[in-house]
């Protein structure tokens, strides 16, 4: 099973290098705090800490692969076109 975990953590890190995206990173880092949790004891208390890190990692993966929402432009900061005037000299001339 560890062996499973490790073979995941080298996976992810040749396809991190290919299109280098940084999501992949926690991604990888989960596999190998698993990996290091199932080789330890259960009365090692290092398998309850690699344990919490992967909870971790699997929250900031959770939070780096949720969508995010533009914000919505206010009425202040948007400023509707203004059509030129007919003296305006840097209007276009009129079409023939």
């Amino acid at each position: 099973m560890v062996g499973g975990f490790i073979g995941a953590t080298v996976v992810t890190l040749l396809q991190f290098l290919r299109v280098r995206d940084r999501r992949l990173l926690l991604l990888a880092a989960m596999f190998a705090f698993q990996a290091q949790a199932l080789a330890r004891e259960w009365y090692d208390i290092w398998q309850d800490v690699f344990q919490v890190g992967v909870c971790a990692a699997g929250l900031g993966l959770l939070f780096a692969l949720s969508p995010r929402h533009p914000r919505p432009t206010t009425p202040a900061t948007s400023v509707p076109p203004v059509a030129p005037s007919a003296g305006d000299a840097s209007a276009p001339p009129p079409a023939d």
